[in-house]
């Protein structure tokens, strides 16, 4: 079967730059490579004639031969003879220069350990002001027996010999790209770089264990339900010598059964009397700090809502404090004695034989009217 032009494959010109034939490949590399394909059969075939069309385009002397005598002037250089990919020297070297080495190198560097996570749950009154609390989290610590070499009294790890102690083995494959040498986690020692010939009997040669311990917790007034605190360096540990993970703490704030939250501000309702409502009052309300006297004033409706600047929740950020809203609701009696009842008919009489006084909301009144007499 006849090859398909290079500069076809590629959907460059014949007189395309280096740059825009490295763009083109580039391109097409990542849309075909198997890893990228693993349930396209055809993608790797695809892969490997972009791949030999760019080995050759990017050679100027490869290049001027394939102008001049086309296939022919190449042929027999196959990947084995540009010594797999020529310059890039293999698959972890070209998606190095391409893609940043992205899913193709692993690190063996110190990596930081994972994060964890706790719940608090606090009543209203803690998250407003805040305070410290012991919690208890399970996580990995060093083993106490061995303090963390995972040898037994008296034994050493010793230096693997199937890795040299690097924790890497490295293996030649013959590929159609030519002969590639690749990396892999050692078998023996698990990427470790070292042997634990004697383990130690409490945490059988992995130096750590699971532990619970009690970790000091700093609420900042003001939290919500549903905040979540940080505490650095207290999760899991680090491998090859990186930093702890740390500790995510959320927060649960049980429902209060006088006041709802709504952001910084605080609801309460209060009931009051039909005379407190009609000739005024001084009402005692509940704060987070304790009581404290809401006036009335004469004529108050129910539903009428009044404010209280500053007795509200922090706000977490420190900006001050959100206010307390009260709504008022006018409890009406469901027994009442027989005088209770002819006072109530004498204030009735002396209203014009209203028992809601029109003046009260004449708009209102007015539509009630309306209705009835049509």
């Amino acid at each position: 079967m006849a090859k398909q032009d290079y500069y076809e494959l590629l959907g460059v010109s014949r007189n395309a730059t280096a740059d825009e034939i490295k763009k083109a490949y580039r391109k097409l590399a990542r849309k075909y490579h198997p890893d990228a394909n693993p349930d396209d059969p055809n993608a790797e075939a695809k892969f490997k004639e972009v791949s030999e069309a760019y080995v050759v385009l990017s050679d100027p002397e490869k290049r001027e031969n394939y102008d001049r005598f086309g296939h022919a002037g190449v042929d027999g250089q196959g990947f084995g003879g540009f010594n797999g990919f020529g310059d890039l020297g293999g698959f972890g070297d070209i998606f190095e220069m391409f893609f940043g080495g992205a899913g193709r190198r692993r690190s063996y560097g110190p990596e930081k350990g994972a994060d964890i996570k706790a719940e608090l749950e606090l009543t209203l009154q803690e998250a407003a002001f805040g305070l410290e609390r012991e919690i208890k989290v399970t996580r990995t610590e060093v083993c106490g027996t061995c303090g963390g070499s995972g040898a037994a009294a008296g034994a050493k790890p010793v230096t693997c010999s199937a890795c040299q102690g690097s924790g890497q083995v490295q293996f030649a494959q013959n590929t159609p790209f030519g002969r590639i040498v690749q990396s892999r986690t050692c078998d023996r020692c698990r990427g470790k770089g070292r042997i634990i010939e004697k383990p130690c009997p409490t945490c059988r040669g992995t130096g750590q264990n699971r532990r619970t311990r009690s970790i000091n917790v700093k609420v900042p007034p003001g939290v919500d339900n549903g905040s979540r605190l940080r505490v650095t360096g207290e999760g899991e540990p680090g491998t090859r010598g990186g930093p702890r993970g740390d500790l995510y703490v959320y927060i649960h704030v049980k429902p209060h059964k006088v006041f709802k939250r709504e952001g910084d501000d605080l609801i309460c309702e209060m009931p009051i009397s039909f005379v407190q409502a009609a000739l005024g009052d001084e009402l005692e309300v509940p704060t987070l700090e304790g009581s404290a006297t809401l006036k009335l004033p004469e004529g108050t409706q129910t539903g009428t809502i009044f404010r209280m600047k500053g007795k509200g929740m922090p706000n977490v950020s420190g900006y001050g404090r959100g206010d307390q809203h009260v709504l008022v609701k006018v409890i009406t009696p469901t027994k009442l004695s027989d005088k209770q009842k002819a006072l109530l008919k004498e204030f009735a009489k002396l209203g014009g034989g209203h028992y809601v006084s029109p003046h009260v909301d004449k708009s209102i009144f007015e539509r009630v009217k309306d209705a009835f007499m049509g």
